[in-house]
């Protein structure tokens, strides 16, 4: 009967809190990755809570998040009160930020320490909630996407107290090691891609058919948000170098970096470009299926874009089977390289067009790159992710 016990005790499931300041379902990008990690955490047999920001999104907020972000199992999703002042912004300046921050770090401290949730462990990219529970708590992982520098003080506190930190470039690694933490404390990995999204049915005459996308053009395709870090700017006056067969298309970014884009090409007299508004991440392998090249042009103007994102289009890129013209770059080159992308000079409109002219022209090059960069790909699962860290922490 003993032996029964002991058994039935060991094969309790570790229980996992992911702790997100996050709106879900939200169009930022964190979103999904955050949705992904959770399931993969639970399908590495873990009982996990998504704990996050109780936020109203006017554009998602109907919507269940289990089927926006296209997963196949779901999970218990806490939320959790806090002073929502995005609204207010223009009024407050940066002290709205510090306040929603604040208050949803406090709100998970009451919810985590003061009600006593159990957990065996605590993982979370909010470095709020971090600083207010590692005085109490010793069971927690922090997942860290980039470093700017006021909050070196902060960041070195939460450092010294977790029980692991996740980064996801080597150059974010270095950062944590110059603040003097063991490097044995520290773990590597980039972002992910789930492969079964790209299970295609359809050829690309048919989804280009099903997205109202022209048939005879040759289709460059960037997708995700239009920050001027990630080059859209650039890759938008590339237009000017390329034929009138090719049409650069943009699928996604927040309404008003749209317009100011729009606003851009008008003023700059661009042609052949095409603005899709944001799509459900579930839609996006099939624009990338339906596309003949696939851009990343990041900008080497910002530290965020040189050397510490990880970028989650870069994985499904990789995923589509389409050739990639990307800009050269070091957090870039952690992933891609010659053998399975075609690497440019950031920053460089001229540069990325003959890139892409590179890759339209090249048949055997880019299905060379295509197929290598499939077989690389394969190792950046959400599901290994999961389970390297899982890893590494036990």
């Amino acid at each position: 009967m003993k032996q029964l016990k002991a058994a039935g005790k060991h094969s309790k499931l570790m229980k996992i809190i992911y702790l997100a300041n996050v709106r879900i379902p939200t169009e930022k990008a964190h979103g999904l990755q955050i949705m992904k990690m959770v399931q993969a955490f639970k399908k590495a047999n873990r009982e996990v809570e998504l704990v996050v920001a109780e936020r109203y999104n006017p554009n998602l907020d109907k919507i269940n998040p289990f089927d926006y972000y296209g997963l196949d199992s779901e999970f218990s999703i806490k939320r959790l009160w806090l002073l929502d002042l995005v609204d207010f912004k223009k009024y407050l300046r940066n002290f709205s930020v510090l306040l929603q921050n604040t208050s949803f770090g406090v709100s998970a401290l009451i919810y985590l320490y003061l009600f006593n949730k159990k957990s065996d462990l605590i993982y979370s990219r909010d470095e709020f909630s971090l600083f207010f529970l590692c005085w109490f708590k010793k069971n927690l992982v922090f997942e860290l996407h980039t470093f700017p520098k006021s909050k070196k003080f902060l960041y070195k506190i939460i450092f010294q107290r977790v029980k692991k930190i996740v980064v996801i470039t080597d150059k974010l690694k270095q950062l944590v090691l110059e603040l003097g933490i063991a490097a044995d404390k520290i773990i590597v990995c980039p972002d992910g891609v789930d492969l079964n999204d790209f299970q295609l049915s359809g050829d690309k005459k048919s989804l280009r058919q099903k997205l109202n996308l022209p048939q005879e053009k040759n289709i460059i395709l960037y997708t995700g948000h239009l920050f001027n870090w990630k080059g859209v700017y650039v890759l938008a006056k590339a237009s000017k170098y390329l034929s009138e067969n090719e049409l650069i298309v943009f699928v996604g970014g927040m309404e008003h970096d749209s317009k100011k884009l729009a606003d851009f090409i008008a003023q700059e007299g661009l042609k052949n470009i095409l603005l899709v508004n944001h799509q459900a991440p579930t839609a996006i392998p099939q624009y990338l299926a339906a596309a003949d090249v696939l851009v990343l042009p990041n900008s080497a103007k910002k530290a965020i874009s040189v050397s510490y994102t990880s970028p989650m289009k870069m994985f499904e890129y990789m995923a589509a089977q389409r050739p990639i013209v990307a800009s050269d770059l070091p957090s870039i080159r952690e992933i891609l390289n010659e053998n399975n992308a075609i690497l440019v000079k950031p920053d460089d409109s001229q540069s990325l067009a003959e890139g892409i002219k590179l890759a339209l022209q090249n048949g055997v090059l880019s299905g060379k790159i295509s197929a290598q960069a499939l077989l690389d790909v394969q190792k950046f699962s959400w599901q290994n992710r999961a389970k390297n860290i899982l890893e590494s922490i036990k």
